[in-house]
């Protein structure tokens, strides 16, 4: 039980940092680069699963995965650009701090249900998954509307220009 409440407010801690760097993140121009990377980091994570301990079963990553590709449609729904002064900013929304809040929260009433039925190390693993399969959707999507931003802006430079 000790393992649960400390990975919980270990959670609740990047969770927290997490709705922090978000928030600053619309003061400053977004970039591909920023998008794309922050998944790529976490993709080392799944080193993990060398260790017996962490090792999930197939229907668990389904479950875990599929849980965070429905989680992830919150937070596209919620993650806008704009154009602002020649650069692409991501537009900062109200709600998006509160469904963050929110879907920690989900994930950390979970846990504490599910940490009675599944071992610490499975669960950690299944829960590591469910972020993976949220962030990645959901930078995919931030990618592309990115994409397409920048085109406009090209498009209006090069009109400007001529």
């Amino acid at each position: 039980m000790l393992e649960i409440i400390v990975s919980s407010i270990f959670a609740l801690c990047m969770g927290l940092v997490v709705i922090f760097v978000r928030m600053k993140a619309s003061h400053k121009p977004a970039s591909a680069k920023k998008i794309i990377l922050p998944p790529i980091f976490m993709s080392t994570g799944m080193l993990m699963f060398i260790e017996p301990f962490f090792r999930v079963t197939l229907s668990e990553i389904f479950e875990a995965v599929l849980v965070g590709m429905l989680f992830s449609i919150v937070l596209v729904k919620t993650s806008r650009f704009e154009i602002r002064e020649n650069d692409i900013y991501l537009k900062r929304s109200k709600a998006f701090g509160f469904i963050l809040i929110g879907l920690l929260l989900i994930r950390l009433v979970a846990k504490l249900i599910l940490s009675s039925e599944i071992d610490v190390g499975q669960l950690s693993g299944m829960f590591y998954l469910l972020a993976f399969g949220m962030i990645v959707p959901w930078r995919l999507a931030m990618y592309v509307q990115y994409r397409k931003l920048l085109e406009t802006l090209n498009n209006d430079v090069q009109i400007k220009g001529i």
